[in-house]
């Protein structure tokens, strides 16, 4: 059995990838979700977490917020500390600015997973053809929505659209890269 071990930021990036990954998984992989209580706890436990993991066949990704930091350099510090714990070809990837931002680049998913009608009309305006680039996509969801982090997370992730058409570039990054560690499994 193989394993594919996502270390995350927060629980809401869990349940986005349990709405994804069904679709992406083949069989003969399993997920794995080591969560830390934020940015700060992944950032300092991160490198002894992975040094002491003693289970075979394991590939590993870490998936951690912007924010207003430099996404550069948090991807390469990132980077360094899988390195030196043993797993130099861990996939690293950043939120650009936020997780939310995956879902303000596909508002037909936020509108099917939260019942609301007519949302997806929106993906038309300009800050939402590039989602990345807003300062505070979870601000901007729930001024637009009645979304709540993990549970939003849940509704809406089943309905994200991995054909390449989420306007987050951050997130077809991710969703590439996925793919790439598990053709290389």
């Amino acid at each position: 059995m193989k394993h594919l071990v996502f270390l995350l930021e927060e629980p809401s990036a869990e349940e986005m990838l349990k709405g994804i990954l069904p679709q992406i998984l083949p069989n003969g992989i399993i997920a794995r979700y080591v969560v830390f209580e934020g940015k700060q706890d992944l950032d300092k436990r991160v490198e002894r977490r992975v040094r002491g993991w003693r289970i075979p066949d394991t590939a590993f990704v870490v998936i951690r917020d912007k924010d207003s930091g430099d996404c550069h350099n948090i991807k390469q510090a990132l980077a360094a500390k899988m390195a030196n714990a043993g797993q130099p070809g861990a996939l690293v990837r950043i939120a650009c600015h936020e997780l939310e931002s995956f879902y303000l680049g596909d508002l037909a998913a936020v509108e099917a997973g939260l019942e609301i009608p007519g949302l997806s009309r929106h993906q038309h305006k300009a800050k939402y053809r590039q989602p990345d680039r807003i300062a505070n996509p979870a601000e901007e969801l729930i001024r637009l929505t009645a979304y709540q982090k993990v549970s939003g997370s849940r509704a809406i992730a089943p309905h994200l659209s991995l054909d390449g058409s989420n306007r987050s570039h951050s997130f077809q990054v991710l969703v590439d890269g996925i793919k790439k560690i598990i053709d290389d499994l």
